[in-house]
């Protein structure tokens, strides 16, 4: 660390005045709270460290300490209650990047706060009973529950909510306890509690005094009762000898003895059981053997890159799909941690990671961790120590990797960095990862690489005027050619409603599978049938909560609804005209499983979407199984799509393209070509060339005429002419508003006043009101309005305050004081 922040953590002496703590507290505050520091305190408080603060009349958090004063603030403080920690639990550097996302993407630092801790490390009040001595023991005067609640705490003389609901065996107690305080039986108050525990295992050692092989012979030898003992002796004896140390369970199961037999031994003070507090996380050996070698492109392509960092710290590679990307990428990391540097390697999804974590740990073993969002919370905690204190120095996660507490942060690789996965969208903060991430590396003077096939629009543009190093790798690895792409015009298919599976794809599997290989076929939607619709009067089934038809999921026979995710029965008969004739429009990855399992019932078949791949190891078992061969026929979303490498995949099915080029946004173009390309990418990686068919209408289609010749250069220059046309990024920065309230009339009113409110201080930037395509989710009626702000940082950072001043102004009339208004900045 600088010297900077050296002194950033070091306590202030008590002044005249005192010692004041600015703490962020893990909520949606407009602002943060100061609170004085009691003397007793003083020589112990750090920036970065916990505190217990009270907010309001009663409700205690555990904040943040933000920054140390002698200035008191203007209004009258609060003491902090407590010091929870003896050190800080992050660095400067990430209340740097904290204060930086809610000043960027519009939200308080309690958001982000409340985003980037782990869960257990954020804690609240848990609301404690006291039994109130003064009244005595006399409860004649209290109805029953009240009587049984009264006469627990005069026994404990506390009890929490918990204890109550499980007294009374009901959840709703409030109301009881509410009586109870009235009549002044127990007063309430708030602690707070540390919900980390560390694990505990039983560990078996020898007694010292048979630590020899004398001793032990003698031990042996003189044996004469208990059998089963000597055996669980003889396999602890070999267990310690092939792996060091000895848990309870391992021994009880290599020996097939009984917990009574190991405490046997115990009582005769042969072996001695003691508890210690272990990893929660499996650590691999901390062996390094990267032992590959670099193509002549990929080698040209890593010098490049150590170039261009030492001209500039952000660097785009633009290498296509297959062209060994990851192995410049692990000679890097290599560099960086010889150096003793800490590396952050960001992924957009989580799929992707159980792959390359093997791949890393091949050459990195244990120095690798992987952290994402299927972590349960003690998990994230030890991980988060372990990084804080350098002990892991290789990182690779999700987006939320990107708030870990780095302590020399040297290299940070953003794979796949045009995935819209990196932009978070609900709740704050709205953040895009990838810029995140630069920013966050500018504060170690760390280098940033940026890798993919089908840079964003916006990257692409930072590299080519020259913000951004660029180094391009435009050969495949073992000069396997990419694949071929044939467009299917499904106008010509003869065959009722919308076609799923054509006739020349149908018989490209068949060949496809009968040389040994695999095929993966990519639909964009979950489900069944996205649409089901009445025959006879053309009812559509819609959620009641939201503006959306519902979508049949064949799995669970009912109908969901993919914004709110509430389901409903499969309806039999039509509730409009009472007719039991439904018609099913459009397919989803569920249909075309169950399609290919009739058409092929010899295949394998397997499906990767959000419903089929649930718990911690689900995507990485589907992936090994495919890995493996075990499965012929991969069906699924853009989860087949990003990054996965698979040897033996050689044909790649697009089933509907016009679905991806129909949305009503100004990225359609990009995200379509970025999918498509992206997809055929898996085909034909190794020993031949793939085939990838696209079953399309809109065959004349620019962007399909673009995939079809891998150019992603023609794609780049057609859409930057049509960004600059409407002035979209990345020429502009574009901030989406959205309004929401359960009043249609109400949401309605609100938009059109800011959006008037808006045009006179932000000239013609303002576009809109208008009603988004789906109108209603969860109840709340939607209204949007899209800012385009010029490229100029001040300007920008001045127009986000007018926006907020105005929301703030909306807000304090009575009308509007419901209207829920999220700021999502570089939308996607």
């Amino acid at each position: 660390m600088t010297n900077e922040n050296q002194i950033l953590f070091t306590t202030l002496p008590l002044g005249g005045g005192g010692v004041y703590a600015e703490v962020i507290l893990p909520l949606a505050l407009p602002k943060t709270y100061t609170y004085a520091v009691p003397p007793v305190f003083v020589t112990k408080v750090k920036i970065g460290c916990r505190v217990e603060v009270v907010l309001g009349k009663n409700k205690r958090y555990a904040g943040i300490i933000k920054s140390l004063s002698s200035t008191p603030p203007t209004y009258q403080t609060k003491e902090i209650i407590n010091i929870l920690d003896d050190e800080p639990v992050l660095y400067p550097q990430q209340l740097q990047l904290w204060n930086w996302m809610s000043e960027y993407y519009m939200c308080s630092e309690g958001e982000v706060m409340a985003a980037a801790l782990p869960a257990h490390f954020k804690l609240s009040s848990e609301t404690i009973l006291l039994f109130n001595e003064e009244y005595g023991d006399d409860f004649t005067g209290l109805d029953n529950d009240e009587y049984v609640v009264a006469e627990a705490l005069l026994i404990k003389k506390q009890l929490n909510l918990s204890e109550v609901q499980q007294l009374l065996d009901v959840t709703h107690v409030y109301p009881v306890i509410k009586r109870l305080i009235e009549k002044k039986v127990c007063i309430v108050w708030e602690a707070l509690s540390e919900k980390y525990k560390s694990k505990k295992e039983n560990f078996v050692t020898l007694n010292p005094q048979y630590d020899n092989e004398e001793a032990i012979s003698e031990l042996l030898n003189n044996w004469t009762k208990a059998p089963k003992q000597m055996e669980l002796l003889l396999s602890y004896l070999h267990l310690v000898k092939t792996q060091g140390e000895v848990t309870q369970p391992e021994l009880l199961k290599k020996s097939g003895a009984t917990p009574a037999q190991l405490k046997g031994l115990a009582e005769k003070n042969i072996l001695l059981i003691e508890k210690r507090s272990v990893d929660r996380i499996k650590v691999l050996p901390r062996s390094m053997e990267v032992n590959f070698e670099l193509s002549s492109a990929q080698q040209q392509a890593l010098e490049e890159v150590q170039e261009r960092f030492t001209q500039k710290n952000i660097c785009l590679l633009h290498g296509v799909t297959s062209s060994g990307k990851t192995q410049v990428f692990i000679k890097l990391i290599e560099a960086y941690y010889k150096q003793g540097k800490q590396i952050l390697y960001l992924l957009p999804e989580i799929a992707l990671t159980a792959q390359m974590i093997r791949r890393l740990q091949l050459h990195f073993g244990g120095n690798i961790a992987i952290y994402h969002s299927k972590f349960n919370n003690n998990e994230r905690v030890e991980l988060w120590n372990k990084i804080k204190t350098g002990e892991i120095r290789i990182v690779l996660g999700a987006r939320s990797a990107l708030f870990l507490p780095f302590k020399d942060l040297g290299l940070v690789v953003v794979d796949e960095e045009h995935d819209a996965s990196f932009k978070q969208q609900d709740p704050a903060p709205r953040y895009n990862a990838r810029d995140a991430a630069v920013f966050y590396a500018s504060l170690f003077n760390a280098k940033v690489l940026l890798g993919s096939a089908t840079p964003s629009i916006e990257t692409y543009f930072n590299a080519q005027r020259g913000k951004y190093g660029l180094v391009e790798l435009n050969e495949r690895f073992g000069g396997i050619h990419l694949p071929t792409m044939e467009i299917i015009d499904t106008r010509q298919v003869v065959q009722k409603g919308k076609v799923m599976i054509s006739p020349q794809l149908k018989e490209a599997i068949e060949k496809t599978v009968a040389g040994g290989r695999q095929v993966i076929l990519f639909q964009n939607r979950r489900g069944y049938s996205p649409y089901l619709i009445c025959g006879t009067c053309g009812y559509l089934p819609q959620c009641k909560n939201c503006d959306v038809t519902l979508t049949l999921h064949k799995f669970s026979n009912k109908l969901h609804c993919h914004y709110c995710g509430t389901t409903y029965p499969k309806l039999t008969e039509c509730p409009a005209c009472g007719k039991v004739h439904w018609i099913e429009k459009n397919f989803g990855t569920e249909k075309i499983e169950e399609m290919i399992e009739s058409e092929f019932p010899d295949l394998k078949v397997a499906r990767m979407d959000v419903d089929s791949v649930r718990g911690k190891s689900a995507h990485d078992n589907l992936i090994k199984l495919f890995e493996q061969q075990k499965i012929d026929v991969l069906v699924g979303t853009q989860m087949v799509v990003k990054g996965l490498d698979f040897e033996k995949v050689s044909l790649v099915g697009i089933l509907d393209a016009d679905g991806l080029l129909s949305f009503a946004d100004f990225r359609v173009n990009e995200r379509a070509f970025q999918l498509m390309e992206q997809v055929s990418g898996r085909a034909g990686r190794k020993d031949e060339q793939g085939k990838v068919l696209i079953q399309a209408t809109q065959t004349k289609h620019p962007v399909l005429q673009f995939v079809q010749q891998h150019d992603y250069k023609k794609m780049y220059e057609f859409e930057l002419e049509n960004r600059k046309h409407f002035f979209y990024p990345p020429f502009s920065r574009i901030i989406q508003i959205t309004l929401k309230h359960k009043l249609k009339e109400v949401v309605d009113a609100a938009a059109e006043k800011l959006s008037l409110a808006l045009q006179k201080d932000l000239n013609n930037f303002v576009v809109g009101p208008a009603a988004p395509l789906i109108g209603r989710v969860r109840n709340q009626y939607l209204m949007e309005l899209l800012v385009k702000l010029p490229l100029d940082m001040k300007q920008i950072q001045q127009y986000k305050k007018v926006i907020m001043n105005q929301f703030n102004l909306l807000h304090s009339e009575q009308r509007f004081k419901s209207v829920i208004m999220v700021a999502d900045v570089d939308t996607n």
